[in-house]
């Protein structure tokens, strides 16, 4: 029997908890190099990305990115890395995806149940705060990365669900970027 798949929930979040501002803004998140190429070596960990209409949406970009000449060596290796993890989509507009992506077929916790169990390597991420809270409150991440940078929003979308239920965490891995920007990596304790 193959060992469980962990799942991930991994993104930027603002010192007061948000990852977009109350005006619908994220373009704080915009990495420096150095957090980009620690972003390079998390996609790298990853077997299967879940997301959201929006956060596909917006990803979207990379799918193409590598036609661009002006991109550096980094962000063409993200690209390339991006290109190549399997995607679920879940939305209940969209009627097709693009890539390397399908729309999901079940219900989060169903798609998780199945690819968990998938002899594959590679963690199951989900990014996007509004899909992420829908796992938390099923209690099905295994572990969040988290990079905070140094701003105050003061509102917007949490980057944590507010389902008033205690989650203890054990502190897997911290770093501070010269940006002033943290990164952590908490596991969930069961």
């Amino acid at each position: 029997m193959s060992a469980t798949r962990k799942v991930t929930y991994s993104m930027a979040m603002s010192l007061d908890g948000y990852v977009v501002g109350p005006d619908g803004d994220f373009r704080w998140t915009t990495p420096s190099d150095e957090i980009f190429r620690h972003s390079i070596a998390e996609i790298r960990d990853v077997g299967v990305h879940l997301m959201g209409r929006r956060l596909y949406e917006t990803m979207l970009y990379w799918e193409t990115a590598d036609q661009d000449p002006s991109l550096d060596a980094d962000r063409l290796t993200w690209a390339a890395l991006w290109k190549a993890v399997p995607k679920v989509v879940f939305s209940r507009t969209l009627s097709t995806v693009e890539g390397n992506a399908r729309l999901a077929s079940g219900s989060l916790a169903e798609e998780i149940a199945k690819l968990r169990v998938e002899p594959a390597a590679g963690s199951i991420a989900i990014g996007g705060a509004t899909l992420a809270t829908q796992a938390a409150e099923l209690d099905l991440i295994d572990e969040y990365l988290v990079r905070v940078f140094p701003v105050l929003l003061g509102g917007g979308q949490p980057y944590f669900a507010r389902d008033e239920r205690r989650v203890d965490l054990e502190l897997v891995e911290s770093r501070t970027f010269e940006s002033g920007a943290l990164f952590l990596h908490h596991r969930v304790v069961r």
